[in-house]
């Protein structure tokens, strides 16, 4: 049985390129949803094979940027509720009990793990990794932690560390 030859992938201008859709983040050559120009070789050795791309018809350029409308749509409400937990984490102030001595040093040191817990058990949603302290506190007082909650939305909390109450 002879087999059937497929389609030939092939470019438009002289210049040797096909057009094609990324899928994926493909290093070097571009982010998922770009439209890019590539050699034939590369699209029907690599790319196309390994479902990397595909070829940029119409259709596929026109469903590429209704997910990227909706994505885009996605991340402005995903900002607007963290710039409303920003101002909210703006006006609270955690406390946290440390054991110290009576000079105020701690006896281990508060980190961003310490204060995501308690913001966390306070109802926020912050993460440790949102945490961004210049390094441990190891003594009683007030501070000014700061948060970065998105590449866009800073915030501040106020952290006092008391000391244990004795029992």
């Amino acid at each position: 049985m002879v087999k059937q030859r497929t389609q030939r992938i092939r470019s438009a201008d002289r210049r040797g390129g096909v057009e094609l859709l990324l899928a994926e983040n493909v290093p070097h050559v571009g982010q998922q949803g770009d439209i890019v120009r590539v050699k034939p070789g590369f699209a029907r050795n690599y790319l196309l094979p390994q479902g990397l791309a595909t070829v940029a018809t119409e259709e596929n350029k026109q469903r590429v940027e209704q997910h990227r409308k909706r994505q885009e749509e996605l991340v402005r409400d995903r900002i607007k509720q963290l710039q409303k937990l920003a101002r909210d984490l703006g006006n609270y102030s955690a406390t946290i009990e440390a054991n110290a001595n009576d000079e105020g040093h701690l006896y281990g040191s508060i980190v961003g793990r310490d204060v995501s817990k308690t913001l966390k058990a306070a109802g926020f949603a912050v993460e440790p990794d949102h945490v961004k302290l210049e390094g441990p506190l190891k003594e009683l007082g007030m501070y000014t932690v700061k948060l970065q909650l998105h590449a866009d939305v800073d915030a501040e909390v106020k952290v006092w560390v008391v000391p244990t109450a004795a029992h």
